[in-house]
């Protein structure tokens, strides 16, 4: 792949008529970014916010209180309780809710993993625009020693 090839996967705007040195001048004046749209809708807010909540600590303990609640407030009352051992109605709020989360969980980490990618992209990008300037820097600074030596 030659230097033209590799400078067109960081500029838009590189042309077959342009000297080295232009390159070089392109790369340092581009400055490559995050491309986020910052436009969020609502479900992908609210499952961010969901997923956020869901793997804290601070669910895990209510939750476990809710169910703590429930079972001791069903043992107690065990004549007029609204769900009697082997509490039906708990497990099918149990699978109600892992029924909900885990879309909600998954498509969170669907738009992780698209933001990762587009970082690692970046990063990328951001090396190979280093390394190329550090070629030139090197070769600029062979050709000065080789004039200096003669």
């Amino acid at each position: 792949m030659n230097k033209h090839e590799l400078l067109g996967k960081i500029l838009n705007d590189v042309r077959d008529d342009m000297t080295d040195e232009d390159l070089i001048h392109k790369l340092i004046e581009d400055k490559i970014s995050f491309s986020d749209t910052g436009r969020e809708s609502f479900g992908q807010k609210a499952s961010d916010k969901m997923a956020a909540f869901a793997g804290s600590w601070t669910f895990i303990i209510s939750f476990t209180l809710v169910l703590i609640g429930w079972i001791i407030i069903n043992a107690l009352v065990l004549t007029r309780a609204f769900d009697p051992y082997p509490f039906v109605l708990l497990n099918l709020v149990l699978s109600c809710v892992a029924a909900i989360q885990a879309p909600l969980i998954m498509m969170s980490q669907k738009r992780q993993e698209e933001k990762d990618r587009q970082r690692a992209e970046n990063d990328y990008k951001v090396n190979l625009k280093s390394e190329i300037i550090l070629e030139d820097l090197h070769r600029k600074l062979d050709a000065i020693l080789e004039k200096i030596d003669n």
